[in-house]
């Protein structure tokens, strides 16, 4: 049996051959080609640091968006089935259902950037240009509103200038410092007597609908409020002759309907459908076009595309016609609806 000052001197034995070892070269591996270093160092700093040369337009975005991104992600970024949603949301970050989008949400646009070059398009990651990088990352901006101009090039010169609204929303984390999470004892005070069930996943919308199954009518079962429909300022009807501008106006944005909407002679049904001449038509009219339920029980029911009701219906389409199939998620701005309006009216000339 070993002593105590024997093993000492095993264990200092021990350690002197390590340490021997260690000073020799393994012959393993070998160092990285400057290729490969630059394979893995693609991220990107909020200021712009990391960012390869490139320039892409919302134009060009639209296209590779519609091509590559749409199939799960929505023409306008509304998210296909239960993909993610990104655009809109603004304002409902407080809201008891807040939708957390690029526009409404995320601090930085370098995060949008790095995301899409890095993970992007799914199943085929970092298969896009740099270009077509710019190009996607500039229609995103264009769909959540932080742009209003179609021509608008993203490029690595005036990326830093761009900011995205909720970057003030975000701020270091304090909780060591923060008396909330430093306090000692725990509160065991005012404690709810009862525990009370007040909402169900299928009302919060969290879970699919069934083909028969009706939200509002499941609202009800459970004794909550069905949301109202989002309210909407009256839409001027037109001057007896349309503003030119307006009009010129209005087909510059009908850029975001045509992905499912054509106008004008030769017009087809698509996604959605023909709305050449819709102002002053019933609702759910267009002859060949397969409407949703709510459509066209709306159209049986009197409703007729006027200024005020389609302006509303645009704005919100979901919140004016719960169940509707039109995926776009809204005009925010209501200059854009007054000329889009304008565009439609002189569509029936």
């Amino acid at each position: 049996m070993l002593r105590f000052p024997d093993l000492l001197l095993v264990f200092a034995a021990v350690v002197s051959l390590g340490q021997t070892a260690s000073a020799q070269p393994f012959d393993l591996g070998r160092e990285a080609t400057p290729e490969e270093i630059a394979a893995w160092d693609i991220d990107v700093r909020p200021d712009g640091l990391g960012l390869p040369e490139g320039a892409g337009s919302v134009t060009a975005g639209e296209e590779v968006f519609v091509e590559k991104c749409a199939v799960c992600h929505g023409d306008f970024g509304e998210g296909v089935d239960r993909w993610p949603v990104l655009a809109g949301g603004q304002d409902s970050l407080a809201s008891e259902r807040p939708v957390k989008t690029i526009g409404s949400y995320w601090p930085y646009l370098s995060t949008v950037w790095d995301y899409v070059h890095r993970a992007m398009p799914f199943g085929d990651a970092q298969s896009l240009s740099a270009d077509e990088v710019y190009a996607i990352t500039a229609y995103l901006l264009y769909m959540n509103d932080v742009v209003d101009d179609e021509d608008f090039v993203l490029s690595k010169g005036n990326f830093a200038e761009t900011r995205l609204p909720n970057e003030d929303g975000f701020f270091m984390d304090d909780r060591q410092e923060s008396p909330v999470f430093t306090r000692t004892e725990v509160c065991m005070t005012d404690c709810k007597e009862t525990v009370e069930i007040t909402m169900r996943a299928r009302v919060l919308d969290v879970t699919p609908d069934e083909a028969a199954g009706d939200s509002a009518d499941e609202t009800r079962d459970q004794g909550v409020a069905a949301p109202e429909s989002t309210a909407l300022a009256a839409v001027p009807e037109p001057a007896a002759a349309l503003d030119p501008g307006l009009v010129a106006e209005g087909e510059k944005l009908f850029r975001k309907c045509k992905a499912c909407h054509q106008v004008g002679e030769g017009a087809k049904n698509r996604v959605g459908p023909v709305l050449t001449g819709i102002i002053g038509q019933p609702a759910g009219a267009v002859e060949g076009f397969k409407y949703s339920k709510p459509m066209a029980q709306a159209g049986e029911g009197g409703l007729i595309w006027d200024h005020e009701s389609l302006g509303a219906f645009l704005a919100n389409p979901k919140g004016y016609m719960p169940k509707t199939k039109m995926s776009f998620a809204g005009l925010r701005k209501q200059e854009e609806i007054d000329a889009i309006l304008a565009y439609l009216e002189s569509t029936a000339e």
